[in-house]
């Protein structure tokens, strides 16, 4: 049994009786919808096209494929895939055959995928021979010495060298004709077990492991519905990558209330566009550095955006300015999230919420969602105060892959510490002032990097804003800022401070130094800024000047 390690039956009984969780699974959903819409379009990429009975179908004869080459309940099968319908059905397959699925993100090679092999010790890899440029199968076979556990590699596409397994042949099998309708009952993963394993993004070293459930998944997804007023009329765009991430509502919200999902296999900003106008989106995630080049696109005017009611983003900050742009060129609200890979006690705008507090604000809890606010001693702050965010509730997922003593560790007295920093405003929403192991301490005095960028960001001559401690001999940190400027643009280190000045900042938060730059060095799919290499490029400057 894939035991879910920190789902007690007393959490699930609790949880159950509360209304969060019940026994339905994902793949539940997906045969209530094969019978009852069997005609209707549940998933499109660039390349297919299913209804809800073809997508069982497709789910059907996978889990069976699984069972023919003697691929065992509780075993692992890791995918390393570009957004596509073949990894979504393959989640669900996997599920309703009772095996573990983890997806990778395709941007992995060796080291992080080497880590995740070695770690899970799957006995299947699902991947596409090239894709991109890069050879997929190849990085494999160089790996597969030291992976001995991996016994079938199955290939996405039509070329299929020898000693693979095509998927596209599995999936031509009727093998629904050999057994009966419920013969997977007794394989099937039950809704508190963990059947889904995800990855951080690895912004602090290699990725974690982070089990799911689908009980508090589904209930995740179904959060959605009321805040995004989501109905089987709508039309899901997929734009990010596909493996972890701020997606939920594409894979646990959408099979809930029916609705299509169409999916952009390679991020590309016009194509985007394109997928939108051609397919008739109603509601799209996209990160904010996604949206940025999207109304920034020469030829954005080119096309009609027109179905779009809805666009919620995640993963990183949005600054002000552009989400305003971003809300005026698409003409429909936009909202943002907050939660995290391994914890999730999650928060959203809602399509009621003002503008002032969708675009400055990450919303409040969703339901059931416990979240507050604590000082290095751990009791709560008052309200406006900054605090560590600490939360639990039925989003939550059950710990970490094959580490109960991290679980644990992370669980402490039943709240995961988040390691953000962020402050109440006075209609309850959240407020995010930056990662706690961002926070610059210069002096004695904090100082929140996020609340600076948020500011620098304001400028008209700024694109982008991150800053970072560097050391000092005198006040152990100060300040410095790394800024791209837009196209053509100068900007002096007086201006910058004269305008930080002009927004009443007190002086022990304005940087010291400004470094500008061209790009920001990015982790996570380009979510997040990589503050690590921040901090190191100064720190070697400041070396090499003599002033360390």
């Amino acid at each position: 049994m894939s035991r879910a390690t920190r789902y007690t039956p007393e959490m699930i009984e609790e949880y159950t009786k509360n209304g969060y969780w019940d026994t339905t699974t994902l793949c539940d959903f997906w045969e209530k919808n094969a019978k009852e819409y069997p005609d209707r379009e549940a998933i499109v990429d660039s390349k297919t096209r299913l209804t809800w009975s073809q997508a069982k179908q497709w789910i059907d004869r996978l889990a069976l494929g699984f069972v023919e080459l003697g691929i065992e309940r509780d075993e692992m099968i890791v995918l390393q895939l570009p957004p596509m319908v073949e990894g979504f059905l393959l989640r669900v397959a996997c599920e309703k055959v009772g095996i573990l699925c983890l997806p990778a993100a395709r941007t992995f090679r060796h080291a992080e995928m080497e880590y995740i092999l070695n770690r899970v010790k799957p006995v299947g890899l699902v991947i596409c021979h090239e894709f991109a440029g890069f050879n997929y199968l190849n990085m494999f076979e160089e790996m597969r010495p030291r992976i001995p556990e991996i016994r079938h590699v199955f290939i996405v596409g039509d070329v299929v060298p020898e000693g693979t397994i095509s998927l596209k042949e599995m999936l031509e099998r009727p093998l629904e004709q050999k057994y009966p309708p419920d013969y997977l009952e007794g394989r099937k993963f039950s809704a508190s077990e963990t059947s889904l394993v995800v990855h951080t993004t690895g912004t602090t070293g290699l990725p974690k492991l982070v089990e799911h459930a689908m009980c508090s998944r589904l209930w995740h997804g179904s959060t959605y519905i009321e805040l995004l007023k989501l109905t089987s009329d709508d039309i899901l765009g997929n734009f990010v990558p596909v493996a972890a991430g701020p997606n939920s509502p594409v894979f646990f919200t959408a099979p809930q209330i029916a609705c299509k999902v169409v999916i952009l296999e390679r991020w590309d900003p016009e194509d985007a566009l394109k997928l939108i106008a051609r397919e008739r989106i109603t509601a799209g995630l996209l990160v904010p550095t996604m949206l940025i080049n999207m109304v920034h696109h020469p030829n954005f005017d080119s096309y009609d955006l027109s179905s779009l009611r809805v666009v919620w983003t995640g993963g990183a900050p949005i600054p002000y300015h552009q989400a305003v742009e971003v809300e005026e060129k698409f003409g429909c609200p936009l909202l943002q999230n907050y939660g995290a890979i391994d914890a999730d006690p999650n928060t959203i705008n809602s399509l009621g919420d003002s503008r002032e507090e969708r675009l400055l604000t990450v919303g409040k809890p969703t339901r059931g969602t416990e979240l507050k606010l604590v000082d290095e001693e751990g009791r709560e702050v008052p309200r406006g105060e900054v605090g560590e965010v600490w939360g639990r509730g039925p989003c939550c997922p059950p710990g970490f892959y094959g580490d109960e003593e991290a679980t644990w560790e992370a669980w402490e007295g039943g709240w995961f510490k988040m390691g953000d920093l962020a402050k109440w405003d006075d209609k309850g929403n959240l407020v995010i002032a930056g990662r706690k192991k961002d926070m610059i301490i210069r002096g004695g005095q904090n100082i929140y990097p996020a609340e600076v960028e948020d500011i620098l960001r304001t400028h008209p001559k700024v694109v982008d804003a991150a800053i970072v401690g560097m050391p000092d001999p005198i006040m152990g940190q100060r300040c410095c800022a790394f800024l791209i400027l837009q196209p053509g643009q100068e900007l002096s280190f007086e201006e910058t401070i004269s305008f930080l000045k002009e927004k009443k900042f007190a002086p022990h938060k304005l940087p010291e130094r400004l470094e500008i730059v061209d790009s920001l060095p990015r982790v996570g799919d380009q979510q997040k800024v990589d503050k690590k290499i921040l901090e190191q490029d100064i720190t070697q400057r400041l070396k090499q000047e003599g002033k360390i």
